[in-house]
């Protein structure tokens, strides 16, 4: 990371490494990077060295094909690369210059800006790595001013129509800027690019990847998903101002902020491979965030000024999880119908609607309870007493259970703007859970809405559906504790999902009848929620999951296993169903990573690893 002013300068000094052998060295770094000397590192589903190799050599054959493809290139693109410096321990700039050298992709400049470093050395090395290589270019700043203005003299520098930013001690993966050249070639109107990331220590071993996913607007609003590495069309830079003072530590999320409220979400694109290695040392962020406590003040100070820009009423607060929104109430709160389909089941209806009455604070509520064919004595007497009381409506239906046609039905009833769908076995925990709720799915674009669901063990139930896992979808961190912030902090973040359960749903009631409703004659009972998010979509809307929202869920206390065969047939037709409507999808949720396990809620490694597409839809 880049050295401040005031940190100490009297670093640690290597003597191994030698400027007049840089071939050998790259040699040497290709081999670490591309995980030919395997590193040992323990990682759920399996050692993260042996895996990178496996991945390597899966994947061979697309990547030589790849370079192949791209030596055959007309004017392929010119790719800077911006790297500000000052005071950085030699052996590791030297390192981070070596693997820029090292990659596979030819068309590229380094333009480094030295901030005024104190350390000879520093400038004996950038002058002897511009003599060896003209495609480096370099900048003495005679004062120091800072990342900011440093990563301003580097970007003066450039020439190319792409920039990427690099630290001046993390490395690039050897088919970094191929890769990024090839979506610029691929994606005509692509504007901004991604990729996944490790870590990699003092000793050169790589650990803890982050397979992130596909452009998600809110979890990127929690967490600064798109460095590293990140790559930007150099006019789009330009006519955001490049960086700005005042936002040192956050200033390349500040750049990216400005940058994506300039272009649509289909012009930013994300790479599936780790093409950057975050150095972690004790200065660094990549070795704790505590480390510069300042950056999370200066990205707050962007979020805010991000939501002012685009008229957002929203403020944010840097929690040790990430960034929280919180979204202003609007002037008056719109009235909720909650819609409870039930069949029989006294103790935990009783259960559900006394916590929503005793515990909830949400200003205008209605509850539309669904009786479905109860008989039995008690339970009818209390739906009685509820069809009496204000605010409550008793909808009986004695047909068959249909979980989709009775909330259609409910929902055609219902007096309010915003529906939130409810399980008879959820409980409320936290009083402004529907304001969490409603909050967000008011905002233009904005679809369906889940919550954080629980099992009574204070265990994750629901933190967002994953599509693929089981086979068709599955929900994120199952069985996470209640506290632990899960892959990179994501249980504890807002972010998009291509799917939240109907357990506990809320959307406005025009954008569900927009879309038709649950599917009622193809899914009566399963993943009916799954594909209703997936209608939801497909016209244009996003789905949100917020932590901020939190429930316990008694999961399936009242509805039987699907274990006779009427049952099993039901399942089958209604998997049927969702293969055949959405097919590929299924395997390629936007939301998680192809790098990442179908075979387990807890993002693990895929294992063995699988192969990636080269192109993303």
């Amino acid at each position: 990371m880049y050295a401040l002013e005031h940190q100490v300068q009297a670093m640690e000094r290597s003597t191994s490494w030698r400027l007049t052998a840089p071939v050998r060295w790259a040699s040497r770094l290709v081999q670490r990077l591309r995980g030919t000397v395997p590193v040992p590192i323990d990682i759920q589903g399996g050692d993260y060295g042996e895996w990178i190799a496996r991945a390597a050599a899966l994947n061979a054959p697309a990547s030589k094909a790849l370079a192949e493809e791209a030596a055959r290139w007309q004017a392929p693109p010119l790719i800077s690369v911006l790297m500000p410096t000052y005071n950085p321990r030699p052996a590791w700039l030297r390192e981070a210059i070596a693997s820029v050298r090292a990659q596979s992709y030819g068309r590229w400049e380094l333009c480094i800006a030295d901030d005024a470093s104190t350390d000879p050395e520093v400038v004996a090395l950038l002058e002897a790595c511009a003599r060896e290589e003209a495609r480096i270019r370099w900048v003495r700043r005679p004062v120091n001013g800072h990342i900011s203005e440093a990563s301003n003299s580097a970007l003066a520098l450039a020439q190319g129509d792409w920039v990427v930013l690099m630290d001046h001690d993390d490395l690039l993966a050897p088919d970094a800027l191929l890769r990024v050249a090839h979506e610029i070639r691929s994606r005509p109107d692509v504007r901004m690019i991604y990729s996944d990331e490790d870590k990699i220590d003092a000793s050169g071993r790589r650990y803890n990847p982050y397979f992130k996913p596909d452009w998600n607007l809110d979890l990127f609003r929690s967490q600064n998903i798109f460095s590293h590495l990140g790559a930007y069309q150099r006019a789009l830079v330009d006519e955001v101002g490049g960086f700005r003072k005042g936002f040192e530590g956050a200033q390349d999320y500040d750049l990216a902020l400005r940058c994506i409220e300039r272009v649509e979400p289909r012009q930013i694109r994300h790479l599936p491979h780790v093409l950057y290695h975050w150095r972690a040392h004790a200065e660094s962020t990549a070795q704790s965030a505590g480390a510069k406590p300042y950056a999370e003040v200066a990205g707050e100070q962007a979020l805010n000024e991000h939501f002012a820009r685009i008229g957002l009423a929203a403020h944010s607060e840097s929690t040790p999880h990430g960034y929280r929104m919180h979204l202003a109430a609007p002037e008056r709160w719109p009235r909720v119908s909650l819609i409870i389909p039930t069949r029989d089941a006294l103790g935990l209806v009783r259960q559900c609607i006394e916590s929503i009455v005793m515990r909830s604070s949400y200003p205008d509520y209605e509850i539309v309870l669904v009786d479905n064919g109860s008989t039995d004595p008690e339970a009818l007497r209390y739906f009685e007493q509820l069809r009496h009381l204000p605010g409550f409506q008793v909808i009986r239906d004695d047909g068959p259970f249909n979980y989709s046609a009775l909330n259609n039905a409910a929902v055609a009833q219902a007096s309010g703007d915003v529906i939130a769908l409810v399980n008879n076995d959820i409980e409320v925990i936290t009083a402004d859970w529907l304001e969490q709720m409603v909050a967000i799915a008011l905002q233009p674009g904005v679809g369906a809405v889940g919550a954080k669901l629980l099992y009574p063990d204070n265990t994750v139930q629901h933190a967002g559906v994953l599509l693929g896992l089981g086979g068709i979808a599955g929900h994120a961190h199952k069985h996470l504790a209640r506290a632990d912030g899960g892959y990179f902090n994501r249980a504890q973040l807002v972010q998009s999902f291509v799917a939240v359960t109907a357990a506990c749903l809320v959307v406005r009631k025009a954008v569900y009848q927009e879309v038709g409703g649950l599917e009622e004659t193809k899914l009566k009972v399963s993943y009916n929620d799954v594909d209703f998010c997936l209608r939801l979509r497909e016209a244009g809307y996003r789905n949100v999951w917020t932590p901020y929202a939190e429930l316990y869920h008694h999961e399936s206390a009242t509805r039987p296993r699907d274990q006779d065969p009427a049952q099993r047939e039901r399942v089958e037709r209604e998997e049927g169903y969702m293969r055949t409507r959405w097919g590929a999808l299924l395997e390629q949720d936007p939301a998680h990573n192809p790098n990442l396990s179908l075979a387990a809620e807890d993002f693990r490694l895929a294992w063995p690893p699988r192969p990636l597409p080269e192109l993303r839809p």
